[in-house]
Formats: structure tokens, C-alpha cells, sequence
């Protein structure tokens, strides 16, 4: 049995009916007229009321704002009484609009590009798929990624990258991509447009590798560091990405003036990427340091 207690508030023109059996589901329902508590047959109830201004059924509670033609001293007890009657009879507080059967697709447009490394095809989505990058080698490093995981599954895959807005996909030696590429577009395509789950991104913003990349991190490094990485950010970066890859700085040893980046995605196992660690990003950093002596080393390659 439902018993109502009657509680004041700042408010003079508004009192709180609080529920000791009941709870309201769906949050706060705030109705001002008769029409609006269309999904409520207990605010439709009270509105019949003639003083009844506004009703607020929220958590364990019933607000109610009456016009100044009463008193709630007149009337209180009453309402109360009609609350508590309509709740044990079984009268419903709030019709919450039933879930569909499905839940709509939204649509999402995916096609494959082509990468420097003939072994990686990147599938570019029309839509963000995460703010944090994440590269995976075997289905066992991908346990906070369920797209990851669900990719693995597929026999030729071999690696998965996803960034932004695309997943670069390294396939095993005895399988063409003229085979494959369709299967593995229709397959994400689906995914994405199911709403799957892509990536636990505050768990990879925990990695040593992501924790390396932090602001915090930045701040502590020395001067030449932090220069590295903002030409690394700048110049580097967008060009890799572009291919499906990604690059990261490691370390770097002021004594030994050598660069330590790691490759990703495309980029790690590239057959190019050696010439462009050293024709192209070595000689950019020596150019731009001022320093001829400056040597990059992928701890990956």
C-alpha cells in the first residue's frame, strides 16, 4: 500500500507529495496542461483539479504548482488521499513510449584505398569512428576493440589500425585484395552502420605508447623533443595518414642525435618506409634543426 507524505517547499504556490512505495520511471515528466500529460494518467487525473497548475512527477515525487484560488491547507490532504487511492488501484503514473523492435541503420558510405604497402588497404568511413589511434596485431591485443576483434575473425586478416575516420587492414601474403576488398567493405559498412561499438578509448589513452603522446609529457621533454615532435605533428603526420598509417615519436638521445619514432598502420612493414624514414623525414628534421648529424630509427620497422 502506497503512503504519501505531504512536504512543503521554498516555493509557496508548489508542494511535494513524496512516494514511499513507489518510484516515477523515466526521469522528470514535466506537465503544464491537460493535453501535455498525454502519458500520464495520474497528471491527466490531477488535472482535473481546477487549482492544479502544473504537475512534476520526477524520481520518488509528485510536485504540484496550484493556482491561488485555494489554499494548499484547504486541499493538501485531499490531493494526497487522491494520489494515494489512484496508486493502489493500480492506476499507471507514466506510459514510457515503447522501444522499437530494431533500431534503424544510419547510413554510412565506406570504400577502400590503396596504401604504399601493398599488404594494407585502408576502408575510409563517412563517419568518426574514434579520437584516439590504435593499432592491433593479433586479436589478443584487441580485447577493448570489438570491431577489432570482430575483424579478426575474418581468416585474412592480419593486422588492424583504426583511426579517425578509417581502418587500415594488413591481409596475409596468400590472399589478393581483388578477392577479399568487397567482403571486408560490405563487413565494416554493416558494422558501423549497426551502431557496433569501435573502441574503449579512455583504455587506450592508458597505453605507454598513448601516455608518451600526452601534453603532460610534452611539457617534460627537452627542447630539440619537443621541437621533433611539433615538425613530426605538422609535416609528418598528415602525409601518413593520408596512406593509412600513422607515426609516432618515441624518444630521442641528444647524445647519439638519433630519432626513435614508431610506425603504424601502412607504415609499419612498408617496404618504402625506409627511404622515407631516411630520405624523407631524416632529411626534413636535419633541414629544419639545423643539424646533419640528427638519424631516425623506426623501433618498429
Amino acid at each position: 500500500m502506497e503512503n504519501v507524505i505531504i512536504k512543503s517547499t521554498q516555493n509557496p504556490t508548489i508542494l511535494k507529495f513524496e512516494l514511499q512505495a513507489h518510484t516515477i520511471p523515466g526521469g522528470q515528466h514535466q506537465f503544464k496542461n491537460i493535453d501535455e500529460a498525454v502519458n500520464s494518467p495520474l497528471a491527466q487525473q490531477l488535472f482535473y483539479l481546477p487549482f492544479v497548475k502544473s504537475v512534476l512527477l520526477a524520481d520518488n515525487f509528485i510536485a504540484i504548482e496550484r493556482y491561488n484560488i485555494v489554499e494548499w491547507e484547504d486541499v493538501k490532504d485531499a490531493v494526497a488521499e487522491q494520489i494515494n487511492d489512484f496508486i493502489n488501484n493500480g492506476g499507471i503514473l507514466v506510459k514510457l513510449p515503447e522501444k522499437p523492435a530494431f533500431e534503424l541503420k544510419k547510413p554510412a558510405t565506406v570504400y577502400g584505398e590503396t596504401t604504399p604497402n601493398p599488404a594494407v588497404l585502408k576502408f575510409v568511413c563517412s563517419r568518426l569512428l574514434t579520437k584516439v589511434a590504435a593499432e592491433f596485431k593479433n586479436i589478443d591485443e584487441a580485447q577493448e576493440a570489438p570491431l577489432a576483434i570482430e575483424l579478426f575473425k575474418i581468416p585474412f586478416v592480419k593486422e588492424v589500425f583504426i583511426d579517425e575516420n578509417y581502418v587500415s587492414i594488413t591481409k596475409y601474403s596468400s590472399y589478393d585484395w581483388n578477392e577479399i576488398t568487397l567482403e571486408l567493405r560490405t563487413f565494416i559498412k554493416s558494422y558501423v552502420e549497426s551502431g557496433g561499438p569501435i573502441l574503449n578509448e579512455e583504455a587506450f589513452k592508458k597505453t605507454a605508447v598513448a601516455e608518451k603522446q600526452t601534453v603532460a609529457n610534452f611539457d617534460n621533454l627537452d627542447t630539440t623533443s619537443q621541437q621533433i615532435i611539433n615538425i613530426l605533428e605538422e609535416y609528418v603526420k598528415p602525409a601518413v595518414a593520408a596512406d593509412g598509417g600513422n607515426i609516432l615519436f618515441d624518444s630521442y638521445d641528444p647524445e647519439d642525435k638519433r630519432v626513435k619514432v614508431v610506425l603504424q598502420g601502412a607504415c609499419s612493414g612498408c617496404p618504402s618506409s625506409t627511404f622515407t624514414l631516411k630520405s624523407g623525414i631524416e632529411n626534413m628534421l636535419k633541414d629544419m634543426l639545423k643539424d646533419e648529424q640528427i638519424k631516425v630509427e623506426a623501433i618498429n620497422a
